[in-house]
């Protein structure tokens, strides 16, 4: 059979449907691929034993006449996600050896529709960095480059699909960690509006920001993974009552007369050369295929770095606060008394960075200086969702800039200067900041052959547009057909 790195979840899925092979098979076959490519570094559990159970359960129904549209498809999920009887670990020494008793809800509803869980992806540890260089398990490795990052924190998702690994996979986004490193490795990935999929399960690192997102090798796979873990869950506060659309019935449809804005201050000082090119040249092809575009001003994204850095920091001091070495996960051993014991759990089991966001999340929060920060980054941020908000109402359909300022750069060149490596999130974080879904896909390559990814930014609840505009583009151009060579 053609290996999976060949073929799309549409394909995957009529094959199926036509017995042109099994479900265990194709999950063979990435497994099979998985462990040839295991120098990626992509995985963190590989889950073989449930896997081919899952895919042989599939296989039955299948032979019965039953379908739908992830029925035995392998996928691999973000190991920030909760997976019943599977461990999941952040990526951090904390949690190692922490095995759920429950699943989250996303899973539940992969589980529902028949698709195989074939393993659990690396990350940057509790999701927090943009290259996957603080992950306890080691970095991943870009397929299109391995001696470069694939981006973070959702790493060894974007990853594992860019290899042909496995067709689609789960990350979470907090301030990009799903549209980075689909830019980073050449493929299709969506983060949705905030509270559109449940985060019922997923480890929390900032609970106003945090979202689970998908990735492709094309945008209709997207769709179809977004269409089925998408919905209101009652177990998720945060979770919207909102009408659920399909999102693949018009992914067809052209895109004559939608209004596409560019926002300004997205093209100035920082941004690559090459990048901006490549998103230009995007942006004229939309336009020749019927849409209209504006210049559009974003004037308070300028401020979304600080205002995330301030914002996400705080939220993940309060939420990690529970790991303290006396529930569950990393306990020291041998503490003289409870003090040693929380300090020396902490300090032992969390990562540099982790260590950096709480310390910086603590002194926001604190007495004397909440107001200072925390209160007037959140102020801010109502600046941000009112500049998207006007734009929508007054200019445009949606928006489309950059996914990154540059394309991915080398393993170790910025883990010493955290600053640097926050700044390549500056196109990504607005749109997190005011809860918007935002789509990042291939729009081409800069001199070192190294993926450029364009971004799209929607209305709040309109990811249709998004998928629809991608597809447009998808159609017109050949950038879907190009793959990494992994040997």
């Amino acid at each position: 059979m053609t290996e999976p790195a060949l073929l799309t979840l549409t394909q995957l899925r009529a094959g199926l449907d036509r017995k042109d092979f099994s479900s265990v098979e194709l999950t063979s076959s990435c497994l099979k691929l998985i462990e040839k490519h295991a120098d990626l570094n992509a995985f963190i559990e590989i889950c073989e034993e449930q896997a081919l159970a899952q895919a042989k359960h599939a296989d039955s129904l299948l032979a019965k006449g039953e379908t739908s549209p992830l029925l035995g498809i392998p996928l691999a999920i973000k190991d920030a996600i909760v997976t019943a009887g599977i461990r999941t670990t952040c990526a951090s020494k904390m949690l190692q050896n922490f095995i759920p008793p429950y699943d989250a809800t996303v899973i539940q509803k992969l589980k529902q529709e028949g698709a195989v869980i074939v393993a659990k992806n690396n990350l940057d540890e509790f999701a927090m960095g943009s290259s996957s260089e603080n992950s306890a398990f080691g970095p991943v490795k870009n397929p299109w480059d391995k001696k470069r990052v694939p981006g973070g924190s959702s790493s060894g998702s974007a990853a594992a699909v860019a290899a042909g690994l496995v067709p689609g996979a789960l990350g979470t986004d907090t301030g990009g960690s799903v549209r980075q490193p689909a830019s980073f490795c050449g493929i299709v990935g969506i983060k949705p509006t905030y509270g559109r999929v449940s985060r019922y399960g997923v480890v929390a690192y900032a609970s106003s920001l945090d979202q689970v997102g998908v990735f492709g090798r094309r945008t209709a796979d997207c769709a179809t993974l977004l269409q089925t873990i998408a919905g209101h869950d009652f177990k998720d506060s945060t979770s919207i009552q909102q009408p659920l659309p399909d999102f693949s019935a018009n992914l067809e449809t052209d895109i004559k007369g939608l209004k596409i804005g560019v926002p300004k201050e997205y093209f100035e000082e920082g941004l690559d050369p090459q990048v901006c090119d490549a998103v230009k040249a995007a942006i004229d092809k939309l336009v020749s295929l019927g849409a209209q575009a504006c210049e559009v001003s974003l004037p308070h994204s300028q401020y979304a770095v600080a205002v995330y850095y301030i914002i996400a920091s705080a939220e993940a001091s309060s939420n990690l606060s529970r790991y303290d070495g006396v529930r569950y996960g990393y306990r020291a051993s041998n503490p003289s008394d409870l003090q040693d014991l929380y300090c020396r759990s902490r300090s032992e089991a969390f990562g540099i960075e982790v260590q950096r966001r709480i310390l910086m999340g603590t002194f926001v929060l604190s007495s004397g200086y909440f107001e200072a920060y925390y209160l007037r980054a959140q102020k801010v941020r109502t600046l941000i969702a009112e500049d998207f908000k006007r734009v929508f109402e007054n200019d445009c359909d949606l928006i489309a800039c950059p996914t990154a300022p540059t394309t991915a750069y080398l393993l170790g060149e910025k883990v010493q200067n955290p600053l640097q490596m926050y700044l390549g999130d500056v196109y990504t974080l607005p749109a997190s900041l005011a809860g918007l879904p935002g789509l990042s896909l291939p729009c081409g390559f800069d001199s070192q052959r190294l993926p450029i990814g364009l971004q799209l930014i929607g209305r709040p609840w309109d990811e249709a547009t998004l998928f629809k505009v991608a597809q447009a583009y998808e159609n017109a151009t050949a950038w879907k057909t190009h793959a990494p060579n992994l040997g």
